[in-house]
């Protein structure tokens, strides 16, 4: 059996990408920061999933589970499936997928996946100070099946990804903490946000299709999008706050590109917070500023997890086959188009000396 997967962040401008048209900025003379305007609602269609070639004799089998797109703040105007003989089903508790398990001894090519039409919005809390978050003592007593659902390890088969106990994780949140005259659970974790951005950077994998454990990104003080979410997750969840990736695509006018990142639970009126951990902004401020507590109009969810290693193991696989023939050959290739990319709205993101955050 081969085995594909398609979330992986391996294209070289997604640095410049996870934060399009915002780095620059200007102060005023009240104590105020602006940055300048920048896609805040756009639209589009999108279509993803394999191109898929089978040629020569025998019989073979594919299994391929489609992502359905789902927006924080939007809407998802149309979808449907590409390809006939798929099943509705739903895969770690939050997400449905268009499944396709056929077994056939057909020379044919076969294109499977999802086409939809998009309109996604930005969104963000204002209130950088978290004064209605919750805190992480509240969280436990409020919310326990997140807690157990969302502080633990996370492992695949080989590897654990997410790990909250691991000695030096466990050291350096501690070590936050003690320095924290609050337990806000939206402090704690904006505080564990600079100190990621502190001692990370963000870095791709050339040539490498592999996702680090949360250790080894500490470890080397790098990673992409994945490892970086990773280590956040990690270092929320040491601290007592739910926390979990979300994996799915950033969207340019041409182009899409497979991307991970973070979400918290911080209770109150917000609930779970977006984090983007793969920002590369010069400064811990703009980072906080502009990929703390927000999700940008450009990004497009696929997965949602749901704290298992289920749901970890499901998140990094694509398509599989196998061929019950040596004369049988699959040709398999992902594929993700965009067009009809329209900017509906651009705005300046605005932070005011009360820490308040808004679009204007």
């Amino acid at each position: 059996m081969k085995k594909y997967a398609i979330i992986y962040c391996f294209i070289f401008f997604l640095a410049l990408a996870i934060t399009p048209g915002c780095i620059d900025y200007f102060y005023s003379d009240d104590g105020s920061t602006t940055y300048v305007s920048h896609p805040t609602e756009i639209s589009y269609k999108i279509r993803y999933g394999y191109l898929i070639s089978c040629t020569g004799s025998g019989e073979y089998n594919i299994i391929y589970d489609c992502d359905i797109p789902d927006t924080l703040n939007g809407n998802i105007i149309f979808y449907e499936a590409l390809g006939a003989n798929y099943k509705d089903k739903t895969i770690a508790t939050f997400n449905p997928v268009k499944s396709w398990n056929f077994t056939s001894s057909e020379n044919t090519d076969y294109e499977l996946g999802i086409s939809a039409s998009i309109n996604s919005e930005s969104y963000l809390i204002g209130d950088l100070t978290g004064a209605d978050a919750l805190t992480i003592q509240q969280i436990q007593l409020q919310y326990p099946e997140y807690v157990k659902d969302y502080t633990n390890v996370q492992s695949n088969e080989t590897t654990t990804f997410i790990d909250p106990f691991d000695e030096d994780i466990v050291y350096n949140t501690t070590k936050i903490l003690n320095n924290l005259e609050t337990t806000n659970a939206f402090i704690v974790a904006k505080e564990l946000f600079k100190w990621l951005k502190q001692v990370t950077s963000y870095q791709i994998h050339l040539g490498e299709n592999i996702v680090q454990p949360a250790t080894l990104t500490l470890s080397e003080k790098t990673g992409d999008c994945d490892d970086l979410s990773f280590l956040y997750i990690s270092l929320v969840r040491a601290a007592g706050i739910p926390a979990r990736f979300i994996r799915g695509f950033l969207i340019e006018e041409n182009t899409a590109v497979p991307h991970a990142w973070a979400e918290i639970f911080v209770g109150g009126p917000y609930g779970w917070a977006p984090v983007e951990c793969a920002g590369t902004a010069e400064k811990v401020e703009t980072e906080v500023y502009q990929n703390f507590a927000i999700e940008t109009a450009d990004h497009l969810r696929l997965f949602t997890d749901d704290g298992s290693n289920e749901s970890l193991i499901a998140s990094l696989s694509g398509l599989y086959y196998v061929v019950f023939s040596s004369e049988r050959e699959i040709d398999a290739e992902s594929f993700v188009e965009i067009s009809d990319y329209q900017v509906l709205s651009s705005k300046e993101l605005e932070i005011d000396e009360l820490e308040q955050r808004y679009y204007q």
